[in-house]
């Protein structure tokens, strides 16, 4: 509620791509500025950083954590042909959401966009 003080946390559930768009990681988070980041600097060794999955190609947000963990194990489960047609939906021209993300409305952490 804008200036009520009442902070709403966020969970999202996303899809990222490789640049070719041939490889998909899913994945949830509670701060996807911060997460989409560490996967676009290759910050933790993993399947992001060793296949260079880092374009945000589809998100979800939810308020619950227990709803974005069930839709992200529902997501995991989706034949690949499944996932192209949502992200093709949401995203026809696989563009990498990073910013549309920032500029829906989520807020990022202050700290993240200040480099500490």
């Amino acid at each position: 509620m804008a200036g009520s003080g009442i902070f709403m946390k966020a969970y999202f559930v996303y899809i990222l791509s490789d640049d070719r768009n041939k490889i998909f990681y899913t994945g949830l988070s509670d701060d996807q500025y911060r997460r989409n980041y560490e996967h676009k600097m290759g910050i933790y060794d993993g399947f992001t950083k060793k296949y260079r999955v880092h374009k945000l190609v589809y998100f979800e947000k939810y308020t619950s954590f227990e709803e974005a963990a069930h839709r992200e194990k529902l997501i995991k489960r989706w034949k690949r042909a499944y996932k192209i047609n949502v992200i093709e939906k949401m995203n026809p021209n696989w563009d990498d959401l990073f910013y549309t993300f920032l500029e829906s409305g989520a807020e990022p952490d202050p700290a993240i966009r200040r480099g500490e």
